[in-house]
């Protein structure tokens, strides 16, 4: 995805007991379709006596991509109530899966979607939310004497130095969004009465914490 997105902060297992039946919640990133499918594979091949695993994923730009899954289950039980939660949090290019060990009691659809909503809805809870942004890597090559103007600057402006390199010049790198580059390279062209060179280093996705694991 181009787009700042939501994702889980790490792939995560959330377990818990429903009327003796245990629910147990896979949630991982993932990159395309053969992704989701090779993780489900893994999920299926570690847990050969599990009654179901259903899973939901969504994937792309504008989630063009929605895949579910009821895996025995009552039609509309399983796999829709999972892809609800990813809807519900705004998570993007991830899968979950939820492995059901049936434990004799019947829960009836209502409690099948209660069970199926709520499991991934905690594991989500446990693994915490990020937000990934994709920044462009900026190069700002400047005299040693304004180097003090060019740090005060930044910091007055939130903006991380990812990298220094020390040479004939001072280079100090910084990560910012395709918007941004314009006005800031203005900036601090102002700044240092043009005594600055840009260059451009490539692009990255940089994470910023939206609620942190556990929470």
């Amino acid at each position: 995805m181009t787009k700042p997105y939501y994702t889980i902060t790490q792939d995560t297992v959330f377990e818990q007991t429903i009327k003796k039946s245990r629910f147990i919640a896979h949630l991982y990133r993932i990159s395309d379709e053969v992704d989701a499918q090779a993780k489900i594979a893994a999920v299926r091949a570690d847990n050969p006596k599990a009654n179901h695993n259903c899973f939901a994923y969504m994937l792309g730009d504008d989630d063009h991509i929605q895949r579910m899954s009821d895996d025995g289950e009552p039609v509309g039980t399983a796999g829709s109530p999972i892809l609800e939660v990813l809807k519900t949090n705004e998570l993007h290019d991830v899968l979950a899966v939820v492995t059901r060990y049936f434990g004799g009691i019947k829960l009836g659809a209502g409690g099948l979607i209660r069970a199926y909503n709520g499991t991934p809805a905690q594991a989500i809870e446990v693994s915490g939310k990020v937000q990934r942004i994709l920044q462009t890597r900026i190069a700002i090559t400047l005299d040693y004497r304004n180097v003090d103007a060019l740090t005060y600057y930044l910091q007055q402006n939130k903006l991380t130095t990812l990298n220094t390199d020390y040479g004939v010049q001072v280079t100090q790198i910084i990560a910012v969004t395709q918007s941004e580059i314009a006005t800031i390279q203005q900036d601090i062209t102002n700044l240092l009465s043009g005594q600055v060179t840009f260059s451009e280093q490539g692009e990255q996705f940089t994470e910023i914490p939206v609620t942190t694991p556990g929470n």
